[in-house]
């Protein structure tokens, strides 16, 4: 196995290594290298979907198995890129988010492969919310100490994008109708390495003492500072046969515009979170 860090505060390249032939103890070295770097990039995977389930598997339970994320439709053709509630779904990813902080359980992790990626854009970017955090003054430190926020996937996504009615709809609405929204501290502590990170992304639309409009606009402005150093911030070009797994406490990720005429397949397998560590504290 050859790791290859990121000229980052965050991840890393693995390659000599196939991985459904990894045993119990190279799976404990990754796990312990994923803690590391949080990003785990391997090239030329080219993992089957059974593969990838049971590769996701051994980070922990999990959320989901394997979803699409594509605009291709099974039977090979482009879905539109103006009115498709698949593609609107798409087009939201493009914001910076943490998965899952919009239900009761924040998602632990994830793992993504590439079966077919368009001739340009398209990547995959993430940011470290340790290093963002790290890097707040003292007196921003100071004002997010004891803030939470609340996530609504419905109003990131079905409000703002306009979605069809669910009976109607070839989206699956997973989130929409979570009640009462998650609320969630805005500064974490990671529950197996103990660093503090920002837990903030598309998904926040009120905090607890703030109008809607004070609320976004702090948001925003934390995700502008944490976006804003060129080394926290990576974007992988990807390849078919590439596998990533990410950690999604500490990391947020969107996905790049790319043309919507041309497909790009992907698949997702959500890492369950801590039922305890991870859970919204109105659920707890």
């Amino acid at each position: 196995m050859i790791i290859e860090p990121l000229d980052k505060t965050f991840g890393a390249k693995v390659y000599d290594l196939t991985i459904p032939l990894l045993n119990k103890e190279e799976l404990q070295e990754i796990y312990d290298l994923w803690l590391k770097y949080s990003l785990l990039i391997f090239p030329d995977q080219n993992l089957t979907n059974d593969e990838q389930v049971n590769f996701a598997k051994s980070f922990g339970n999990l959320e989901f198995d394997l979803s699409p994320i594509s605009n291709v439709r099974n039977d090979g053709s482009i879905r539109d890129a103006n009115d498709d509630d698949i593609v609107k779904s798409l087009k939201g990813n493009m914001e910076w988010h943490h998965d899952s902080t919009y239900m009761p359980i924040q998602a632990k992790g994830a793992v993504f492969t590439a079966h077919l990626v368009p001739s340009n854009g398209g990547e995959t970017g993430w940011v470290d919310m340790r290093a963002a955090y790290n890097e707040l003054s003292p007196s921003m430190k100071e004002k997010l100490s004891g803030l939470s926020a609340y996530h609504s996937y419905e109003w990131s996504q079905k409000e703002r994008f306009g979605h069809k009615d669910p009976k109607v709809s070839e989206f699956n609405s997973y989130g929409f109708d979570i009640d009462p929204k998650p609320l969630r501290p805005i500064v974490k502590i990671h529950s197996e390495t103990g660093e503090k990170c920002l837990t903030i992304g598309r998904h926040i639309n009120k905090i607890p003492g703030m109008t809607d409009l004070e609320a976004q606009t702090l948001a925003r402005e934390l995700e502008e500072f944490a976006c804003s150093s060129e080394d926290r911030v990576f974007h992988h070009k990807w390849s078919v046969g590439d596998a990533v797994i990410w950690d999604n406490r500490c990391l947020m990720h969107q996905a790049c515009m790319w043309d919507l005429n041309e497909g790009r397949i992907m698949y997702h397998s959500r890492i369950e979170g801590d039922p305890i560590e991870e859970a919204a504290s109105n659920y707890i």
